[in-house]
């Protein structure tokens, strides 16, 4: 039986991954479940998949938590350094669902301890890439990524032959509004926003599918987890998202991974590793999905895209300015303080003026991310 732990098991991956391994209890022992602050979640699922720890970041939530979990046999704790600690437990593999940058200490720790991380959390990669990457090299610890991109790229990618790569090809279903003008743009609600066509997500990453920074942080993250330079990787709208990524070779050859748009089978493949196994969803049936389409996007209409591949060029800590100053833009426009298409237009404002020498440890890169979001935050509260 393999051994887990799910960081983030509340959240939109976290369920799934719990599902999963609710589906197959003799292949999985959970260790370790962590959530941020939906304490009422983390202590029903522990009840299910009775983890030998639990932890929530905010204090305020440990007494109820405990309390739920009384008599259970299970060691709860709180606050920051506990989830890090969930990081580090010895286990088989961590799933890194944690949104945000709040997931990059308790990850390090992951791959410091050895672990095989699923990771999920692309803010990771795109903060601290060449930092994670010596990490990687140092340690004995695999990434294995979640995100239906990279994971169909993982699937296919044949490493022997990274000589003869020609193109690395990420696929974007091009979100809610891909059919809208910049003009009707402007005036989408948050609601409206969320409202993606074709995935089931948490808000920060439907809003990012919206804008379309979802994968400009994923040609950043291509760019570290396969080690290919900015102009190797494409991206395609596919409205469908049947056809998850794409790797092209120099003999002609295009291998792509095709799937139902669902998490659980990247998290299936992660989490069974270099095996599979049988879940319990519907198959693909092309004949009736019929009709795949692919155009280029438009990246007039969605800037994001370029911003992603100006921040790789750049190099320093640009990719980690547009990570941290897009999550405060995204919360921003929750929030009702600025309009959609204000989003990327700030983030684009903030990296003219926060470009500094790239962070050279994690604390650097902690550091550096506190800032940009207090300066983020000065002015979506103008």
């Amino acid at each position: 039986m393999k051994t887990v732990s799910i960081l983030g098991s509340t959240g939109s991956v976290g369920c799934a991954t719990v599902d999963l391994i609710k589906e197959l209890p003799d292949e999985y022992v959970v260790d370790s479940l962590t959530a941020h602050q939906n304490w009422q979640l983390l202590a029903e699922q522990a009840k299910v998949l009775k983890p030998r720890y639990v932890a929530v970041a905010k204090h305020e939530y440990y007494q109820p938590l405990k309390s739920a979990l009384a008599g259970q046999n299970i060691q709860v704790a709180s606050g920051e350094k506990a989830i890090i600690e969930a990081g580090a437990r010895e286990v088989d593999l961590l799933m890194a669902a944690i949104v945000g940058s709040a997931g990059l200490l308790p990850t390090v720790a992951a791959i410091r301890q050895g672990t095989t991380v699923a990771l999920a959390n692309k803010e990771c990669l795109v903060s601290s890439g060449e930092i994670l990457i010596k990490e990687l090299n140092k340690s004995k610890a695999k990434l294995l990524p979640v995100d239906s991109e990279h994971n169909a790229i993982f699937q296919v990618f044949e490493t022997h032959n990274k000589s003869h790569l020609d193109r690395l090809i990420l696929t974007a279903s091009g979100g809610p509004f891909r059919d809208c003008t910049l003009e009707e743009m402007k005036e989408k609600s948050p609601t409206e926003a969320l409202a993606h066509p074709n995935w089931n997500m948490g808000e920060k990453i439907s809003i990012d599918s919206a804008t379309m920074m979802n994968k400009g942080l994923e040609i950043i993250e291509a760019h570290y987890l396969f080690g290919v330079k900015e102009p190797v990787i494409d991206v395609l709208i596919h409205p469908q998202s049947i056809v998850h990524s794409l790797v092209s070779y120099s003999d002609g050859s295009v291998l792509a991974q095709l799937a139902q748009p669902d998490m659980k089978i990247p998290i299936a493949y992660t989490l069974s590793w270099p095996k599979r196994i049988n879940i319990n969803m519907s198959r693909l049936d092309l004949a009736k999905v019929g009709l795949l389409e692919f155009y280029d996007p438009d990246v007039e209409k969605f800037p994001a895209l370029r911003l992603a591949r100006e921040s790789i060029n750049l190099g320093g800590s640009a990719c980690l300015v547009l990570n941290a100053a897009n999550e405060i833009a995204v919360a921003g426009f929750l929030a009702g303080k600025i309009r959609f298409t204000d989003i990327v237009t700030l983030v684009e404002k903030v990296l003219e003026k926060n470009i500094e020498s790239a962070p050279k440890s994690i604390e650097e890169v902690i550091l550096m991310d506190t800032e940009v979001r207090k300066f983020t935050e000065s002015i979506v509260g103008a």
